[in-house]
């Protein structure tokens, strides 16, 4: 038989999970597109409205990087022109204690980086710009 785990609010937001003598904590988020959720370096994502956010994915494939929730920028890893591939870091950002660092989801060339690092983001907000056409 198998126990329910236990859920323990410790904070804004926050939440510690224990199951089979195991803990974890769970940071959520809510922003436009759904409710986030970070758990041991892990990111968890729900929608309420997933056309909408399937075709909001559809377009950040092909044109852009948007924030996930309001965040601090650590670190930018591109310039403009850089051509970059599925898997590769862009930025690093900085939420709710946990850094997340935001990847490329396929091949394209960086056509304009919008934020510096140290700048506060805001949840939606465009990191940066792609060219698909000319990715590898």
């Amino acid at each position: 038989m198998t126990v329910p785990p236990s859920v323990t609010r410790i904070g804004a937001d926050t939440w510690r999970v224990e199951s089979d003598g195991r803990s974890a904590v769970v940071y959520l988020a809510r922003s436009e597109s759904g409710l986030w959720a970070f758990c041991n370096g892990h990111v968890f994502f729900e929608s309420g409205d997933a056309d909408r956010v399937a075709v909001a994915r559809r377009r950040e494939v092909q044109t852009a990087l948007h924030a996930p929730m309001p965040a601090k920028v650590l670190k930018v890893t591109v310039k403009a022109g850089d051509l970059v591939h599925k898997g590769d870091t862009l930025v690093i950002l900085e939420a709710m204690k946990m850094e997340l660092p935001l990847s490329a989801v396929g091949d394209a060339t960086v056509s304009r980086v919008r934020v510096d690092e140290g700048m506060l983001v805001a949840a939606e907000q465009v990191l940066m710009e792609f060219d698909t056409e000319s990715g590898a």
